[in-house]
């Protein structure tokens, strides 16, 4: 008897949906794309989805596309959990990249850990974690904080304040380079925090002006920078007179905040836009391509386009899309990458370069001092944190 029509394009379409599924891995990227978050990360999602964009071109990962879902962090923490868990549990992506915020790691951990999931993160942070459910890529303190203050040092900067956003990163960080600067026998010149997207600073200028450091390390997150610069300069300050290095102020934060504001100001990070190689060349180049020939490349974006490099690499090392063969897999992958050479450690974090630079005109940074090699990672800082290693 033959078939209705009706029932026969059912059945056609669903033996396309089971095909499909069979030929595709799905990922999550989930990042803030709204909020006072969304200046940094929107672009590290955007670098995410390019790096997939160029595998599914060359035929996927273990003969399957990628095919991403994208959720919004929207800058707030419990947002974030639930993003995670949709992501794990509905959506059953083989793996997640996101995150800016050590507050937004810390509210997705609990979730990748019950639900034996992998998250990507892709930014610096303070340390003082490791967990087998995170790839850590983003700098350790070590590879970040410590050398800026070395940096700082070694130029007579022996005055230092510190300024922060409110929350778990800036304040470890911080933490941190306080035990340094008393070990280094340099003096805190004071400590501020601000709530993450304020905008009042006049209290802070004037606790500066008290003070009268002969730097700031910076530690404020988002669009916050913005308006720390803006007072700072109508203050009479400027980067011949009160130097400021920036853990959280690339080449886009440049453009957003105004290069005017930021010229000869200081960074330190994994990777800048500026630097040479044939990888960061075609990196750069493919991203200005899809995304617009004046667009600003940063140090969080070339992590998480190469998280995903990292994660192909693993699967098929591994001949598996699961999570925790992954993880396994993924020890000793290293790679040329437009960061330069990384290698991931059996803690699940990066081995990479550390660079210093000196933002110019038209918000580029110029690299000013750079590691010796390859710096590995240290989770627990061991002044701070004497004892502690990763399990």
């Amino acid at each position: 008897m033959r078939q209705p029509l009706r029932l026969t394009v059912l059945a056609s379409a669903l033996l396309a949906s089971v095909a499909f599924a069979q030929n595709t891995v799905k990922v999550g990227i989930l990042h803030s794309l709204t909020g006072t978050m969304a200046i940094s990360e929107i672009t590290v999602a955007n670098a995410a989805q390019l790096a997939v964009d160029e595998i599914n071109a060359k035929g996927g990962v273990l003969g399957r596309k990628i095919v991403v879902v994208k959720e919004d962090g929207a800058s707030d923490w419990p947002t974030f959990t639930s993003k995670a868990e949709k992501l794990l549990t509905q959506d059953k992506v083989a793996t997640v990249f996101g995150g800016w915020t050590s507050a937004s790691r810390k509210a997705m951990l609990p979730v990748f850990e019950k639900n034996g999931g992998l998250l990507f993160y892709p930014v610096q942070f303070e340390g003082n974690e490791c967990s087998p459910n995170i790839i850590y890529t983003g700098a350790q303190p070590n590879q970040q904080a410590l050398p800026a203050l070395e940096w700082a040092l070694s130029k007579g900067y022996k005055n230092i304040f510190l300024l922060g956003s409110d929350y778990v990163y800036p304040r470890t960080a911080n933490l941190i380079l306080k035990k340094h600067i008393t070990a280094m026998n340099a003096k805190l010149a004071g400590e501020e925090y601000v709530a993450l997207g304020g905008t009042e600073f006049s209290s802070v200028i004037n606790k500066i002006k008290a003070a009268k450091p002969q730097v700031i390390i910076n530690t404020l997150n988002g669009d916050s920078n913005v308006s720390f610069f803006k007072q700072y300069q109508a203050a009479g300050y400027k980067a011949t007179t009160l130097p400021v290095i920036s853990f959280s102020i690339a080449e886009q934060e440049a453009q957003s905040i105004g290069p005017a504001l930021l010229t000869g100001q200081y960074a330190t990070w994994n990777y800048f836009q500026s630097l040479p190689g044939a990888a960061n060349r075609k990196f750069v180049a493919a991203y200005q391509a899809k995304y617009g020939k004046n667009a600003a490349i940063t140090d969080p974006m070339a992590h998480a386009y190469m998280d995903v490099y990292l994660w192909k690499a693993a699967v098929e090392k591994a001949k598996s899309f699961d999570p925790m063969a992954v993880r396994k897999a993924i020890v000793g992958v290293s790679m040329d990458s437009p960061l330069g050479k990384i290698t991931v450690d059996k803690s699940g974090s990066l081995t990479q370069a550390v660079y210093t630079g000196q933002s110019g005109a038209g918000g580029q940074f110029k690299v000013i001092a750079q590691s010796k090699g390859v710096v590995a990672p240290q989770p627990y800082d061991k002044l701070a944190f004497p004892g502690k290693t990763c399990p």
